[in-house]
């Protein structure tokens, strides 16, 4: 009876479990989802996917509208641009909500931001800022001169200029030649126009402000959220998600499509998504820093897994981390050229160990290291670039480490043989077969065929005196009759 009571109660259990899972979403068809995604931090590839990932989710699950909680301080252009690819493309509605207070949305923030269908910002936030500074190698440094001249001449907040006449940015002639003596370069012009023409675009496209978007970007123009709302960049300001929702509930917006979309999101269920651990991996690994360690860790373990075969560990820890190294290399922005560079520098500091090269082998690849170093990377996002002490250090306890292998391998190589026939003389055994003229004896725990020079029998101790190929030559051991030591 006991077990009849026992399956009942498992089988209602089971019973509840499925009407839990299938009946609750029926009765929350009728509400609205919205999605929150929380973007904090660097724009970096990490950061792409999951916003990349939670716009798809939005769309399996029928959301309503899916709103980004910015807050960031920029990032990398390639994978700004993967997000606002993603967020134009998207069947579901984007809002991107500049928050809490004191957020801000500059540089690759403020691109996000005017790409969504509502661009919405907190109290005492800030978007602009958005001038690129991947510009070559000194490309920032270039610009600060310049910049810091524009911000004397000309309103730190871009409005209009009462008694001074407004001039294009970086249409003149003037501007032109102003840029070059103050050490401006075709490059940066190219970037900072390409990069302006893509948030005016996207100011046309929403219908937002495309004066200030040039501005954000050709001279770091920043607004306060009060300021953008004046001057048309944003759409409104509000003091938190839910109050944002009510403010659009029933606003059209324009999809990918052409259609223009209702929002119904007054009574909406709010779910929200922080990063997971995919991302946080992924956040930690496309690093350029975390991804060099990785790829020199990688090459010295497959080193050391050929050098002494079948230690296993080297050879699988070197492997997994150079595949981790590549695999974030490939989701960040570097110059192949670099990677090679520092990759064969690793190789030259190998080689060094083995080839009497007097040390040219291995400058040569302390050299590779750094020079690859500094042009693996040039974003001009704090932390996100090769720094020399960053390189010099690297390169040193990469050299620590060949010299220590070569030591160690040199040590090796002159400590005396301690196994096989080379080590045999000296030994003592005892003879265990006499047959028609062949002995063998015991020694060192091994069968070993012995000659001698006197007649020896069976149990008698003997001692080897040299090694004739797989032969020993021995004489009977008078001292040490007592007994043999095996």
């Amino acid at each position: 009876m006991s077990k009849a009571r026992v399956l009942l109660m498992s089988c209602c259990l089971l019973l509840g479990g499925w009407l839990a899972m299938h009946i609750a979403p029926i009765r929350a068809a009728d509400t609205p989802l919205v999605r929150v995604l929380e973007v904090r931090g660097a724009i970096n590839p990490a950061i792409s996917d999951f916003i990349v990932r939670g716009l798809n989710e939005a769309r399996e699950q029928s959301a309503a509208l899916l709103v980004l909680e910015l807050d960031t301080p920029g990032g990398l252009d390639t994978s700004m641009r993967a997000i606002v690819q993603a967020i134009l493309a998207s069947p579901v509605p984007v809002a991107t909500y500049v928050g809490p207070e004191g957020a801000r949305a500059a540089s690759a923030g403020a691109f996000i931001l005017y790409a969504s269908h509502v661009a919405a910002m907190s109290p005492a936030s800030n978007v602009g800022a958005a001038s690129p500074v991947s510009i070559g190698i000194g490309g920032a440094g270039a610009d600060e001169p310049a910049t810091g001249k524009r911000a004397q001449d000309k309103p730190q907040h871009g409005g209009n200029e009462e008694g001074h006449p407004e001039k294009p940015p970086a249409q003149t002639a003037e501007a032109g030649d102003q840029d070059e003596e103050q050490g401006g370069s075709t490059m940066h012009r190219k970037v900072t126009n390409d990069a302006a023409a893509y948030i005016r675009s996207l100011a046309q496209l929403r219908g937002r402000n495309a004066e200030f978007a040039q501005k954000a970007v050709t001279q770091a123009t920043s607004l306060s959220s009060a300021e953008a709302l004046k001057a048309g960049a944003i759409d409104l300001v509000v003091g938190g998600i839910p109050e944002l929702l009510r403010e659009i509930d029933g606003r059209e917006v324009v999809m990918a499509n052409g259609a223009k979309l209702a929002l119904h999101t007054a009574d909406a269920h709010i779910e929200r998504v922080e990063p997971g651990w995919r991302t946080k991996l992924l956040g930690l690994i496309a690093h350029p820093q975390v991804a060099v360690i990785l790829m020199m860790i990688g090459i010295y373990g497959l080193f050391f897994e050929l050098a002494s075969p079948g230690a296993a560990l080297p050879g699988v820890a070197g492997l997994i981390c150079l595949v981790l190294g590549l695999y974030a290399f490939q989701m960040l922005p570097v110059n192949w050229a670099g990677v090679g560079l520092v990759a064969l520098g690793a190789i030259l500091m190998i080689a060094e160990v083995f080839v009497p090269s007097f040390g040219a082998l291995g400058i040569g690849g302390i050299a590779a290291v750094v020079v690859g170093g500094l042009m693996l990377t040039d974003t001009g996002m704090p932390g996100y670039d090769l720094s020399l002490p960053f390189l010099g250090g690297l390169a040193v306890a990469s050299a620590l480490l060949v010299i220590l292998t070569g030591t160690l391998a040199v040590r090796s190589h002159k400590r005396p043989v301690v196994t096989g026939r080379d080590d045999m003389p000296g030994r003592r055994g005892v003879v265990t077969s006499v047959k028609g003229g062949t002995i063998y004896a015991q020694i060192e725990g091994e069968q070993w065929r012995v000659r001698a020079e006197e007649p020896l029998a069976q149990g008698d101790v003997i001692k080897v005196i040299a090694a004739d190929g797989l032969t020993l030559s021995v004489l009977r051991d008078s001292e040490a009759a007592g007994g043999p030591t095996n």
